[in-house]
């Protein structure tokens, strides 16, 4: 089967729009399907996502939905890339009309705060036990709008399933965006997960105008304890050190279009979280995963200091000095264990 005959991209935010765009330029067609009625219908006439990707005119071969019914007619390829909080109930939704064998590619971050399952997890348990075997999970360095543009961008693509892989990475890539394989689905989730946390935090240092080597110093303690929690869940540490950990870790924690560093910053220059969080259409994901990123490493007994300092300042209101006063404040230690277990 060619894949590519009818790709359908779950979710109009900025991110899906982006891929949308993509598939669309590089096929000549693509679908989309959007929660907001007005979005699909202003993608549909104008060619544009008005609330989430303005700036950017959208391929006339690219047409939209909001009827999840029409929208799974004839797919041979699902892109799911529906914010990590509603996956479940907007896949499960849709698997009354999906085809039972169609490959999927998850684009979504995050950690599912009621059950800390990844979102690789939260498919399979919607879908069914043979879904590893037909899903690759897609995540990197990628802001939508750089994609939307046509900016080069590289990007992890993982799967339990080797030609699967193979045939989906080609699938997705071109001259401007290029997917790399790798079988470490667990790493590459948690990687692309966890680095909102680290964003948050890297946000807060700059607000608080700690400077430069605060910064760096909470993105490689960062990546630290994202490596232990992912080799605790059976990754691999090298993972983390790919495009999916290292590579997406430092543009979402550097990059000025971070959503989840913005966040930081604000809370770090002393705008209180409802104000910053009334201010916006969307939450930044690193929200919502911090509290699932927490509980999961209390189940696994993973020490992970700087994911729980964020948490206890984004749901215990902890003041973002007092976190970082803590963090420095910490006993010392050695700086790495080779096993990557401490």
């Amino acid at each position: 089967m060619h894949y590519a005959e009818e790709i359908g991209i779950l979710g109009a935010g900025a991110w899906g729009t982006a891929l949308a765009r993509h598939f669309s330029l590089k096929y000549g067609k693509a679908r989309i399907w959007a929660f907001e009625k007005e979005v699909a219908d202003a993608i549909q006439t104008r060619h544009v996502n008005p609330l989430y990707l303005p700036e950017i005119m959208l391929p006339e071969g690219l047409v939209a939905t909001n009827d999840l019914q029409a929208f799974a007619d004839g797919l041979t390829l699902l892109v799911v890339v529906v914010p990590s909080h509603v996956l479940r109930t907007v896949v499960s939704q849709l698997s009354v009309w999906l085809k039972k064998d169609i490959p999927i590619i998850c684009a979504t971050k995050g950690i599912e705060n009621e059950t800390w399952m990844t979102m690789d997890e939260v498919l399979t348990s919607v879908l069914g036990p043979d879904t590893p075997n037909r899903l690759a999970i897609l995540s990197g360095p990628s802001f939508a709008f750089d994609v939307a543009r046509g900016k080069a961008t590289a990007v992890s693509l993982a799967s339990c399933n080797d030609a699967l892989c193979a045939v989906l990475q080609r699938c997705v890539s071109n001259e401007a965006f290029r997917a790399y394989t790798t079988p470490d689905v667990i790493g590459v989730e948690l990687g692309g997960a966890l680095k909102n946390v680290i964003a948050i935090a890297a946000g807060a240092a700059s607000g608080l105008e700690l400077g430069n080597n605060a910064v760096a110093a909470l993105v490689t303690r960062g990546l630290a304890e994202m490596t232990r929690l992912c080799v605790k869940r059976g990754g691999e540490a090298l993972t983390l050190s790919g495009l999916s950990g290292l590579g997406d870790l430092a543009l979402t924690c550097y990059g000025t279009l971070s959503r989840n560093r913005e966040l930081g910053f604000k809370l770090g220059r002393g705008v209180s979280f409802d104000e910053i969080q009334r201010s916006r259409i969307t939450v930044a994901e690193g929200v919502r995963t911090a509290a699932g990123a927490y509980a999961l490493a209390k189940q696994c007994g993973v020490d992970m200091p700087i994911t729980q300092r964020v948490y206890e300042g984004l749901y215990e209101g902890k003041p973002p000095a007092t976190v970082l006063s803590e963090l420095m404040g910490r006993d010392l230690k050695r700086e790495l264990e080779f096993s990557c277990r401490t």
